[in-house]
């Protein structure tokens, strides 16, 4: 999965985001930038009611789009992660 993708869906997860929200920060008209279509077409998101009686559309990951996340995050650990299980070669002494 691109490193773009991997973005939008990590926006998405960050919080609740409105539909209206979303088409601000990931539409675009550009034909090579489809990230928020192809996200919607794969089935990564999906649109839905807010259910609060707002009426507003709100965006979220489907199944398909946690375990995509998921899975990256199982590829790549966190960077402090890293830090913790791989001591810095500056602590490191040379006896």
């Amino acid at each position: 999965m691109n490193p773009l993708m991997l973005q939008f869906l990590e926006w998405v997860s960050a919080r609740p985001r409105s539909y209206p929200e979303t088409m601000d920060a990931w539409r675009s008209t550009c034909p090579r930038l489809t990230t928020w279509e192809d996200a919607l077409i794969i089935g990564l998101v999906q649109v839905e009611w807010d259910g609060d009686g707002a009426h507003d559309l709100i965006v979220s990951l489907t199944a398909l789009g946690r375990s995509a996340l998921d899975a990256r995050d199982q590829k790549n650990p966190p960077q402090h992660f890293n830090q913790i299980a791989a001591p810095a070669a500056e602590d490191e002494h040379v006896s």
